[in-house]
């Protein structure tokens, strides 16, 4: 096995390879402490620093959050190799996440919340586990639950169908660092969406409760589609700075896609409507579904109780 340390990037790797000297240090779940060391942080020329501290916090909250709701699934999938997969596909989204998140505190440090002084935990881990629900950014088809393993289907399915479009799109961002998270995480999705495919058409053309569970998982997640494609001014203002991506220009590539698995799979769209915000308000304002908050307590109870706490 070729030691990584010296691996030599291949084409593929290019967009982020120029940014580190080697894969190994863009390696997720390590110890190392800094994951953008070596990486030039600088802002771009033009770009309101907290517009893209808001931006990178919107697409790494969808991360994290997705990740946490596919965790629930370890050690619960229906057979080794799909609980396997499903922690790999949550590990993937963590990594993301964990890299967006330290993009947004490196480019406006006044987003991170504040801790005791002396407190050992990183920036990114503050915004991931300081932060209550109405600070949160994510759309609201990752928060959730997750029901059960066609609806989870259904959800992968949707999610990376739309991220991959956006991350070929990021790859191209002015900011050095969300062109490198999204090059990468496009060969992640890749994976994500493909998975989820094999298996939606699997369900679809199964037995007749497998295509029950999969059309009743589809009806739930839908009503949240539309959400993915509405421009938040953050992100217009993001797009016409050459850094974000405007998810409205997304949605006809996206639904090219999206309507072959469906025609392979002999499902039509569902016709359930788009579930309204709070007073116009979703998840990119910070209104969420009470699942996010059930969610969220669990996932930070332990690291609220030691803001101390050095892991």
């Amino acid at each position: 096995m070729p030691d990584v340390r010296t691996h030599e990037p291949d084409e593929h790797d290019n967009a982020y390879a120029g940014l580190l000297v080697n894969d190994a240090h863009w390696a997720f779940g390590t110890d190392f402490e800094d994951p953008l060391a070596g990486v030039d942080t600088t802002v771009p020329d033009g770009v309101d620093p907290a517009a893209l501290a808001t931006y990178c916090l919107m697409l790494g909250d969808d991360a994290l959050v997705l990740s946490q709701r596919l965790a629930e699934w370890c050690s619960n999938a229906p057979d080794l190799e799909e609980d396997i997969a499903l922690s790999n596909i949550a590990l993937d989204l963590l990594g993301q996440a964990r890299l967006l998140l330290a993009r947004a505190a490196a480019a406006d440090p006044g987003q991170v919340p504040a801790l005791p002084e002396g407190s050992p935990v990183p920036d990114e881990d503050r915004l991931a586990y300081f932060r209550d629900d109405l600070r949160f950014r994510n759309v609201r088809l990752v928060e959730l639950p997750g029901g059960d393993f066609a609806q989870t289907v259904a959800r992968i399915l949707l999610f990376s169908t739309w991220r991959l479009a956006l991350c070929e799109e990021l790859a191209h961002s002015r900011d050095a660092v969300l062109a490198a998270v999204a090059a990468k995480a496009v060969k992640e999705l890749t994976y994500h969406r493909d998975f989820a495919g094999r298996w939606f058409l699997t369900l679809a053309r199964g037995t007749d409760e497998s295509r029950r569970r999969l059309l009743a998982g589809l009806d739930t997640l839908w009503p949240y589609w539309t959400e993915l494609f509405e421009t938040h001014d953050v992100e217009r203002e993001t797009a016409e700075a050459g850094v974000g991506v405007d998810p409205a220009g997304l949605a006809a590539d996206v639904d090219v896609i999206l309507d072959q698995v469906l025609v392979a799979s002999g499902v039509t769209r569902p016709t359930v409507p788009p579930l309204a915000g709070v007073q116009g308000r979703k998840g990119r304002d910070g209104r969420h579904t009470e699942a996010h908050s059930r969610m969220l307590a669990e996932m930070q109870v332990v690291a609220r109780a030691h803001p101390m706490g050095h892991w």
